[in-house]
């Protein structure tokens, strides 16, 4: 830096000040933000202690809905070798594997072939 003449010093001193210049604004740009954020909140919350709802009251009564069960998974009703040789199986869900749509297409097996 003390080898660098004065010219380009004086460059990178403008051209950091604008980048710490823009820092500063999206900072404060941010802070307003949340601060704009934390004003609406509070607005809600005391609309609702004003309409006699609890904030919490009103949160466990988003959390209480019950979760979907989950379901069990379907037994496999088909069996087929893949290209790679190895023994797969196939439940009739979703699509059809590559090997078997193949044989169905070649019209050397149906479907009823691959059944367990």
């Amino acid at each position: 830096a003390r080898d660098t003449d004065l010219e380009t010093l004086e460059e990178l001193l403008s051209k950091f000040t604008a980048i710490v210049e823009e820092r500063r604004e999206e900072d404060s740009k941010i802070q307003k933000e949340q601060a704009e954020r934390l004003a609406r909140l509070d607005a809600i919350r005391a609309q609702l202690l004003e309409d006699g709802i609890d904030p919490a009251e009103l949160l466990e009564s988003v959390k209480s809905k019950p979760a979907k069960a989950k379901r069990d998974p379907r037994p496999a009703k088909y069996k087929y070798i893949d290209e790679n040789g190895t023994e797969q199986t196939w439940t009739g869900q979703g699509r059809t594997p590559k090997a078997i749509r193949e044989a169905i297409d070649g019209g050397s097996k149906t479907l009823e072939d691959f059944e367990i």
